[in-house]
């Protein structure tokens, strides 16, 4: 295409990364989508991470709800004008206290929140992008480890100039962030002379579907401490672990090790949205969390580029509210998820296919490596071609979430409903049945994995003006309420 002229270069560049597979597979099946009944040789989508297990119980407390869609308050008194008219972009009060009240119970309320450090966004994609303003820009570089969700490579790097750099983890330990990646990933940070201004991790992982242990987290506390830069802890998935080991969020760890008044206090922020938990993406409503004064009050400002409606915050605020209805969500969430999980990986390996030992978010990451025709990336492409093409499963190849280890991808199994789960499964069966017969020294043509597809079980100090953006610390020097 001829580029046009008296654009910005945002606008004719191509560093996006919508061209990844990632969402190259998503352009297929929309194409041609599964439908149980009218479309049933289309692609179905495993490449989306939404939850849709738990929407009747959602629907059910609507209907059982009705004034609050109907814009009436408590009393059945119209509330339209209120909620139609200007709000301030600091937020609904009433929706921060029911955010925060929701964050502590999916952590067992073992740490509270401060709706006073919550910066409402549209969605956590948004609230991502808005703490990267917050910390970095041209010349900074964020460490990331791989795995890691393909989405970071627009929501970190796209506007905001700053760069990633992976911090490589392996399956010889499944995944884990070791000291040895982290420092290495430091290094080569400094040798593109990039500065490091912060380690991202998300926790539960997406695409690992695994959970970070307190070692894990107290190895990344001690790394950022003596690199004096900060830690983003995206947990978006928090409320979607359905087995052993619990959930433990960053914020539990910086009580629990006693931080407040260390400088690191002000280093450690939260992402958070209900797209996951909740299964309510289209209401586009994430979260900031931080210790930092100046972080909140530059990020409360951006946020006015991409507001949660007055509309939404009212409607969740009741929701939220009701302590009965989150009690029994929260658990029959997980249980319905662990059943789902149990159904893919059964399926799965009744295909001889094996998956990374996992125990919370809406996926799988799944072991390939014995069906690639070599040990490279372009074999796990021709794979993932011949899944898309054939198979027509949507799936997320490991490359396109910077695995170092081709033979991985990502299957999303609590986007659809049990049937289309049992035909992905058959179809799937199908296919590796196939390679077996047409490529007979494969080792899956006598049922013995090869090796390495065995299955894996598993007193406050001054804040620095150079630890966050320049911007931020001049903008947020005044925290007036701009209409």
């Amino acid at each position: 295409m001829k580029q046009p002229l008296s654009l910005s270069s945002k606008a004719t560049c191509n560093t996006h990364g919508q061209d990844s597979s990632y969402f190259l597979g998503w352009q297929e099946y929309e194409k041609d989508p599964y439908d149980e009944i009218h479309n049933q040789g289309g692609i179905i989508q495993m490449g989306l991470a939404e939850n849709q297990l738990s929407f009747d119980l959602l629907e059910s407390w609507l209907s059982e709800n009705p004034n609050v869609a109907g814009f009436k308050g408590n009393h059945g008194e119209l509330i339209f004008r209120e909620l139609a008219l200007f709000q301030d972009y600091h937020g609904r009060l009433s929706f921060k206290q029911a955010m925060v009240k929701f964050m502590a119970e999916l952590r067992g309320n073992k740490v509270s929140f401060d709706p006073s450090k919550l910066v409402l966004t549209a969605g956590a994609t948004s609230a991502n992008e808005t703490l990267m303003f917050c910390l970095a820009e041209k010349g900074d570089a964020i460490l990331v480890p791989t795995p890691y969700y393909p989405g970071f490579d627009r929501d970190l790097k796209w506007r905001t100039g700053a760069e990633i750099v992976p911090i490589h983890c392996t399956s010889s330990n499944r995944f884990k962030v070791t000291s040895s990646a982290l420092e290495q990933a430091y290094r080569e940070a400094h040798s593109l002379d990039l500065n490091v201004k912060a380690v991202l991790v998300t926790n539960p992982s997406n695409p690992l579907g695994t959970t970070m242990t307190r070692k894990e987290l107290s190895l990344l506390m001690d790394f950022v401490i003596d690199k004096e830069i900060h830690l983003v802890s995206d947990e978006i998935y928090s409320g979607t672990v359905f087995g052993p080991p619990s959930f433990v969020s960053i914020m539990e760890v910086l009580d629990e090790r006693k931080y407040d008044g260390h400088d690191v206090w002000d280093r450690v922020h939260v992402v958070y949205s209900l797209s996951k938990d909740l299964g309510l993406p289209g209401f586009r409503v994430g979260a900031i969390y931080s210790n930092n004064e100046y972080v909140v009050a530059a990020a409360t400002k951006m946020s006015s580029f991409g507001l949660v409606s007055s509309q939404t915050q009212h409607f969740l605020s009741v929701l939220l509210s009701d302590d009965k209805f989150t009690c029994n969500y929260i658990e029959e969430n997980k249980q319905r998820l662990k059943l789902r999980h149990s159904l893919l990986v059964s399926g799965l390996s009744s295909a001889g296919i094996c998956c990374l030992e996992s125990n919370s978010g809406l996926f799988c990451w799944v072991d390939m490596r014995h069906l690639l025709s070599s040990n490279t990336f372009e074999a796990e492409m021709e794979l993932w071609r011949k899944i898309v093409f054939r198979v027509k499963l949507n799936i997320s190849p490991g490359s396109s979430c910077h695995c170092t280890e081709p033979g991985w991808f990502r299957l999303c199994f609590a986007n659809m409903s049990e049937a289309t789960l049992d035909v992905a499964m058959r179809r799937i069966k199908e296919f590796v049945a196939e390679i077996v017969v047409t490529r007979p020294g494969n080792p899956a043509s006598n049922n013995q994995r090869p090796s390495h597809s065995r299955p894996l079980t598993s007193f406050r100090s001054p804040l620095s003006k150079k630890s966050l953006a320049k911007w931020v610390f001049r903008l947020s020097l005044h925290d007036g309420r701009e209409r």
